[in-house]
C-alpha cells in the first residue's frame, strides 16, 4: 500500500502519471454511476488540450518571471498584447509568422513591465495592473486604424485567421503517412469498451489525433523550460535573481540584466499563447476581450504547479478540461458529473487531512465535500457559471489545504536595488 509518505518520496513525474491515473479511474467510475459518457471521450480531452494550451505558456510566462524575483500580474494584458498582433501576423505574412508576431507583441508588454519595476522600482502588482488596463486600449486602437481597413475587419473583429496545419501520430491514433493508412490502436482499445483502461485511451488519443503543429510547439517548452531553468549557468543566474539577489551582485552577476530577460521572456510565452488563441486550434479569429481571464488563471497554473513546469502543464490540463467539458456540454451530464468528482476529491482531501492530524482542514473538507454531495442529489443540471469559475475554486482548495507544501523564490515580489544589503 502507497502511503502519503512514500507517494511524496516518489519522483514528480511518476507521482504524477499517479494522480492522472487515479483522477482517470474517478472519472470512470462516476460516469458509470452517473451513466453518461462525456467525461472520458476523446473530444473532451481534445478540447481540454485546446482549451489548457495557452494557460500553459502563461504559466510558464510568468515561472521565468517569477523564478527571476518579478511578479507579473499583467499576464493577460500581455497575452491581449499576443491575440492582436498575432492575428495582423498572420493575415499579413501567414500562420507561422503570426505566431511570431504575436510572441512579439507579448513580449513589448514584458519589456514595459520591466522597464517599470526593474528601473524605476514600481510596485510589481501596481506595474502588471497598468499593463491590462493598458493593453486593451492599444489593441482597440490599433484595431480602429489598421484592422478597419480590412474586409471583414472591424474595430472589435479581424478577418478569418490561418492555422499551421495538424498533425496525428501514426500507429497510435490512426491518419494517413503518404498513402499508407495507419492502424489506430488506441481507437482500437476505446471501442472495446473496457472498464478503465478503454477510458484511459480514449482520453489519450484526444492528446495525439489532430493536434495543432502550434500546439506541439507549445508542449516543447514545457522539458525546454526545466532544462534551462535547472541545467544551465543561465538558469541557475536567473534563480539567484529570485531567491537572493544580492548574494547575485557580489559574484558579479548583473541582476538588472537577468531580470529584464526574464520579464521579456513572460511576456513572449504569454504573447504565444494569445496568438495560438486568434489561430484557428481555438476560435480562428481576433476579437475584442477573448482572452477570458486566461493570463489570470496562467498564474493559478503558476501556484498550484508550484513554481515548476511539470506543475504547470499538470494544472493547465486540470483547469482546461471542465472548460473543454463546459463548452462541449453546455451544463448537462457532464458538467454536473463533476460535482460528484467534486465530492470524492474532497473526501480523499479529508482522509489526508485525518492522516496527518489536522483537525481544522479535515472539518472544513468534510464541509465542502457535504455541500458539493448535498448540490449533486439535489439538482439535475449546475449553471454554466460554475464551470467558468472552478478553476479558481481549485485554486483556492490547493491553497488552503496545500499551502505548506507550496514555496514561492524567496525575493519574488521585492523591489531590488543595486548596492542595497
Amino acid at each position: 500500500m502507497i502511503t502519503f509518505t512514500r507517494l511524496a518520496q516518489l519522483p514528480a513525474w511518476a507521482r504524477w502519471m499517479l494522480y492522472a491515473a487515479a483522477g482517470i479511474f474517478v472519472l470512470t467510475v462516476v460516469q458509470g454511476f452517473d451513466d453518461t459518457e462525456r467525461l472520458t471521450t476523446t473530444s473532451s480531452s481534445q478540447a481540454m488540450l485546446r482549451w489548457a494550451v495557452p494557460i500553459m505558456l502563461a504559466g510558464l510566462g510568468g515561472l521565468y518571471s517569477e523564478r527571476a524575483g518579478i511578479v507579473n500580474i499583467g499576464l493577460e494584458g500581455m497575452m491581449v498584447l499576443g491575440t492582436w498582433f498575432g492575428a495582423w501576423g498572420a493575415i499579413n505574412y501567414g500562420p507561422w509568422w503570426g505566431l511570431a508576431i504575436g510572441a512579439l507583441g507579448g513580449s513589448f508588454g514584458g519589456l514595459l513591465h520591466a522597464v517599470a519595476t526593474v528601473s524605476f522600482g514600481v510596485d510589481h502588482i501596481i506595474s502588471g495592473v497598468a499593463i491590462n488596463v493598458l493593453a486593451p486600449g492599444i489593441t482597440r486602437f490599433l484595431s480602429s486604424e489598421i484592422l478597419t481597413g480590412y474586409d471583414g475587419g472591424s474595430i472589435t473583429q479581424s478577418p478569418r485567421v490561418p492555422g499551421v496545419g495538424r498533425f496525428t501520430l501514426p500507429f497510435f491514433a490512426g491518419g494517413n503517412v503518404g498513402s499508407w493508412e495507419s492502424p489506430d490502436l488506441l481507437g482500437w482499445v476505446t471501442k472495446k469498451d473496457w472498464f478503465f483502461l478503454s477510458d484511459v485511451t480514449s482520453l489519450t488519443r484526444g492528446l495525439v489525433a489532430q493536434i495543432s503543429f502550434a500546439t506541439i510547439i507549445a508542449l516543447a517548452f514545457v522539458p525546454l523550460t526545466a532544462w534551462v531553468i535547472w541545467k544551465t549557468r543561465f538558469g541557475l543566474r536567473l534563480r539567484i535573481c529570485g531567491e537572493h539577489p544580492q548574494s547575485g551582485e557580489s559574484q558579479g552577476i548583473d541582476i538588472y540584466r537577468y531580470k529584464y530577460i526574464a520579464v521579456t521572456i513572460s511576456g513572449a510565452l504569454a504573447g504565444l499563447g494569445g496568438a495560438i488563441i486568434v489561430s484557428p486550434e481555438l476560435s480562428g479569429i481576433y476579437q475584442e476581450g477573448q482572452t477570458n481571464g486566461r493570463g489570470f488563471i496562467g498564474l493559478a497554473a503558476l501556484i498550484f504547479g508550484n513554481w515548476r513546469p511539470g506543475g504547470i502543464m499538470a494544472g493547465s490540463m486540470l483547469f482546461g478540461y471542465p472548460f473543454g467539458l463546459g463548452l462541449r456540454d453546455l451544463g448537462g451530464a457532464g458538467s454536473h458529473s463533476l460535482l460528484l468528482v467534486n465530492t470524492i476529491a474532497l473526501a480523499l482531501v479529508l482522509v489526508w487531512a485525518v492522516s496527518r492530524g489536522r483537525r481544522v482542514d479535515a472539518v472544513l473538507a468534510g464541509i465542502l465535500g457535504a455541500l458539493a454531495a448535498l448540490w449533486y442529489f439535489l439538482s439535475d443540471t449546475v449553471p454554466n457559471w460554475w464551470i467558468n469559475i472552478l478553476p479558481f475554486v481549485i485554486v483556492l482548495v490547493v491553497l488552503v489545504f496545500f499551502s505548506q507544501r507550496l514555496r514561492m523564490p524567496a525575493a519574488d515580489g521585492q523591489i531590488y536595488r543595486r548596492g542595497e544589503t
